[in-house]
């Protein structure tokens, strides 16, 4: 079985205030991506690799959450930003043998619409507010009982999804 965790960033400053790829994360970012690392340490999805978009705003999710997961090999993916679909698949076709579980640090609407592509059954509770929204700081977690290169639209399972208390964007 594969394990994939689809976390997209936390909540940015406005548009405006800096060009795109280099807007920061808002106080209530960098407060939900901590609680997020948290929760998924005490959930157990502890993943073996972090595939992170290069924008300011999902590396900043990511140094946020990942202290409370222990190590984890990260690498910036510079495809995941403004990444369609297509490209995020690939990606995550792409993953080494040895990654168990994987997590992908993005933006919507790529993120978003990955997950709604990939799942084909699960916590139908969790579907429908996954197909309802994708907040920011949100994570979708999909079980896949192949290798990565067979990860297959409606091929998962959606084990759960969160998002932090409170969160409606």
């Amino acid at each position: 079985m594969r394990r994939l965790i689809i976390f997209r960033h936390a909540k940015a400053v406005p548009h405006g205030a800096a060009p795109d790829f280099d807007r920061a994360l808002a106080q209530r970012g960098l407060d939900d991506a901590e609680a997020m690392g948290r929760m998924m340490a005490e959930e157990q999805l502890l993943p073996d690799l972090a595939l992170v978009s290069p924008a300011l705003r999902t590396r900043q999710t990511w140094e946020r959450a990942a202290p409370a997961l222990g190590p984890v090999e990260t690498r910036e993916e510079a495809a995941i930003y403004n990444a369609e679909t297509d490209d995020l698949l690939r990606l995550v076709r792409e993953a080494p043998a040895k990654v168990r579980t994987l997590v992908l640090v993005g933006h919507n609407p790529g993120v978003s619409d990955l997950a709604r592509r990939l799942v084909g059954h699960g916590d139908r509770y969790a579907f429908a507010r996954l197909r309802k929204k994708f907040p920011t700081a949100a994570i979708a977690v999909i079980d896949f009982p192949e290798d990565w290169p067979s990860v297959a639209d409606g091929a998962g399972r959606l084990d759960r999804f969160v998002a932090p208390e409170g969160a409606v964007d």
